[in-house]
């Protein structure tokens, strides 16, 4: 590898669908973005945009774009093959896998337990380990081992480096990693909280105090990422001190189709008086409540048009979706002591208002509450929402998890000179 190589792959390997970004990190543009889907399908689809916004690289008969997207469907047999087409697309715009300003693959991995708290390089050691934490992460976990297996087959010569959603909440005390079960059983069977979303939680913390112009160790800050998945985190300096998602991504706030916190009674009951077995409940608290349990949809635009309309059900929904909110930011705050700011990200953090509204509404005694004006404008840029003259800052900052992987493995990779020989 030489001084020259600047450039990062991101992968987010999902059970049937591969999402990636390559990044330049001298500036942290994009170079290329990309989504396979429906893998194993006869109706497999692949989306690749070069250099987006340019309006360059689209090929002639084929679906063409802002930034010259290309689209292309037909069946992609497995990850191997999605990722062949991928590089395939890539190569076509000079910027194929075989380049020599390749510095490394980042590759998102879900599930990491305890024993990963921080970026890592890939080898045969810590396969085992991403492997060994299946049964914790079983829809994740595997998908995620088979893009680092893919990748490495394409370029055996480079870095493979796993960042794990996991990392940035092993900071974790004590106290709010365990779960008040019998010490002896949870240590057998790994059964503590570890959180999820970490990337996302890191980077907006770090952006949300650049944007009150203090450095990350002084300010204490509620992260709501909200989109499908959804999850809080309580953070003071820097360091996750508690957050939402448990064991597993099914504990906490309410999400598009998962519960989030329910009584764990509810699945003996079902068991013992509803005959249900441990799959059925196991699907029926993962993909058949939350929003869409509650009304039978999860886009919250959806849902806030119905509620428009005097949809009684979509009221429910969204009124659960934010009292669970409203106690998990009253937690956080105790658990806190501070609070500097409460920022929203994600889908639905983003782009909602009437959800921050709503948040921040009968909050006034915490230093919380939003400007009408301010909350109303739709931007990409980090901003804050909260009157001027608010005691607790509340803003929208957009979250960028790719980014962040490419930065975690670019950083790894030139500090450990064993990776880059």
């Amino acid at each position: 590898m030489t001084s020259r190589a600047t450039r990062v792959l991101v992968l987010n390997s999902g059970s049937s669908s591969l999402k990636y970004q390559l990044l330049d990190m001298r500036d942290s543009s994009r170079l290329a973005v990309g989504l396979v889907e429906r893998i194993g399908e006869e109706t497999s689809r692949l989306v690749h945009t070069p250099r987006p916004g340019d309006g360059e690289g689209a090929g002639e008969g084929e679906a063409a774009g802002e930034g010259g997207k290309r689209e292309r469907t037909g069946p992609i047999a497995d990850h191997t093959a999605a990722l062949e087409a991928v590089a395939a697309e890539l190569s076509r715009d000079g910027l194929g896998l075989d380049s020599p300003e390749l510095a490394a693959i980042g590759h998102r991995v879900v599930h990491g337990g305890l024993k990963f708290t921080a970026p890592t390089v890939v080898d045969d050691a810590v396969l085992a380990e991403i492997e060994r934490l299946v049964p914790v992460a079983p829809l994740h976990n595997p998908a995620n081992l088979t893009g680092i297996r893919t990748a490495q087959r394409l370029r055996p010569d480079l870095p493979q480096v796993a960042v794990f959603d996991t990392a940035f909440h092993t900071t974790m005390p004590e106290h709010a990693a365990r779960y008040a079960i019998d010490v002896a059983t949870a240590d057998a069977h790994r059964i503590r909280r570890y959180g999820f979303h970490g990337t996302s939680h890191a980077y907006v913390s770090r952006k949300t105090a650049e944007l009150l112009g203090k450095d990350p160790s002084e300010v204490n800050v509620i992260v709501l990422h909200l989109g499908n998945g959804a999850s809080a985190s309580a953070v003071a300096g820097g360091r996750c001190v508690d957050t939402s998602m448990g064991l597993t991504p099914l504990e906490g706030l309410v999400m598009g189709t998962r519960s989030g916190d329910i009584d764990p009674a509810v699945t003996f009951h079902l068991k013992r008086v509803a005959g249900m077995s441990v799959d059925e409940i196991d699907e029926l608290l993962n993909k058949k409540s939350g929003l869409v349990g509650l009304c039978g949809d999860n886009d919250m635009r959806e849902i806030r048009r119905r509620v428009d309309e005097g949809d009684e059900r979509a009221r429910l929904a969204f009124d659960v979706y934010i009292h669970r909110l409203k106690k998990y930011i009253g937690a956080y705050t105790a658990v806190l002591g501070r609070v500097d700011a409460v920022v929203f990200t994600a889908g639905v953090g983003e782009n909602a208002a009437p959800v921050r509204e709503a948040a921040m509404a009968g909050l006034e005694n915490l230093g919380l509450a939003v400007d009408a004006g301010l909350n109303a404008v739709r931007s990409d840029k980090p901003r804050v929402i909260s009157p001027r003259d608010a005691r607790v800052a509340v803003a929208v900052v957009p979250t960028d998890e790719e980014l962040e992987i490419a930065q975690q493995t670019f950083a790894l990779v030139y500090e450990d000179r064993t990776a880059i020989a």
